[in-house]
């Protein structure tokens, strides 16, 4: 399995995208280049604002400009939009439902920062914001297309966003949808949903688990909230032997949560398997690592659906291995702080 690698697919982008929006700003938190909006500044000089390491400043500063008729795009890693700043996120952002679109880089244990640094609760919290739109970018047509889908939001919305050198897994014609999920295969005994980055890990696994006679119906979602697209609650209702998710994020609060919610509202009796991080912190390592460590990879995976069909697949971890796309997606050190 390979895909076209894209570098940086946000940076040129974004900068195209802004030309014939003169009410696009950006707000930055010392984090210029590494949410690649360098050149963004270098090209529009005028609607650029660098705040410095004080993002409760920041967003104060972009609930202002937002109800003068701006479009504040904040951009800095990800853990900086929402647990530093969680009141003025609420108070004078969501609260109001302002147009401000926070940016976040680094979700989950995309960095190897450690805690400080690794947003493993975003979802949770932010699910539980009235008026909070949450989409989360899985390779780089969404990187790119996310963009018209917030533009056209009215009001807040908080983008889990890659930077880097992405994988293109998705055709560039087929751009993200609000609130509808991309099927990527069918079959009536497994549904998996992946979101992010898990969705490349789980599709190195799909195949052989396939090959082994199992139908598997999988989706990849990038809206997170809302949680209600159709397609979704009919595939994890109707699976013959569950349910599994998979998401770079806790398992509690994320898309396990969401999809429970779904199964228990519709009165689904079928088994479900959360694929996350398991109610702990992470620390200071790399992404590949750390996946292993924490199991969200396709190992995991495969334990998961042979639990459920109580029976084993006979997937060596070695074949797994081999269907590896790439060992670390980034001679641009995506990773890096």
């Amino acid at each position: 399995m390979s895909y076209e690698i894209v570098a940086r697919p946000h940076q040129q982008n974004f900068i195209d995208w802004s030309a014939d929006k003169p009410e696009v700003v950006v707000l930055t938190a010392d984090l210029t280049n590494s949410c690649e909006v360098g050149k963004w500044r270098d090209a529009y000089p005028d609607r650029y604002f660098s705040m410095g390491m004080a993002e409760q400043n920041m967003l104060g500063v972009a609930a202002g400009m937002a109800r003068e008729g701006l479009e504040p795009w904040l951009h800095t890693f990800a853990v900086f939009l929402y647990r530093r700043p969680l009141d003025q996120l609420q108070m004078s952002i969501a609260y109001p439902a302002l147009k401000v679109r926070l940016v976040g880089f680094l979700p989950g244990i995309m960095t190897p920062g450690g805690v400080t640094h690794q947003a493993i609760e975003d979802f949770a919290v932010l699910r539980a914001i009235p008026n909070m739109t949450i989409l989360e970018v899985g390779d780089a047509t969404e990187a790119e297309s996310v963009l018209d889908v917030a533009h056209a939001i009215d009001g807040p919305v908080y983008i889990r966003q890659l930077r880097g050198e992405v994988s293109r897994i998705f055709p560039q014609d087929e751009p993200m949808v609000l609130n509808r999920a991309r099927l990527l295969s069918t079959g009536d005994e497994i549904t998996l949903v992946t979101s992010g980055i898990m969705t490349e890990e789980a599709l190195r696994a799909i195949p052989l688990i396939q090959a082994q006679g199992v139908g598997i119906q999988h989706l990849h979602v990038s809206t997170i909230k809302p949680f209600n697209d159709p397609e979704v609650i009919r595939a994890i209702t109707s699976a013959k032997h569950g349910v599994v998710t998979m998401e770079n994020h806790s398992i509690v609060g994320g898309v396990g949560s969401a999809v429970a919610e779904i199964m228990a509202e519709h009165g689904s009796t079928s088994p479900l398997k959360r694929i996350g991080i398991r109610d702990t912190y992470a620390h200071g390592a790399s992404q590949k690592h750390l996946m292993a460590e924490l199991g969200l990879n396709a190992q995991s995976l495969v334990s998961a659906i042979e639990q459920l069909l109580g029976r084993s697949l006979n997937i060596e971890p070695a074949t797994l291995a081999a269907a590896r796309v790439v060992d670390v997606h980034s001679s641009a050190k995506a990773e890096a702080l």
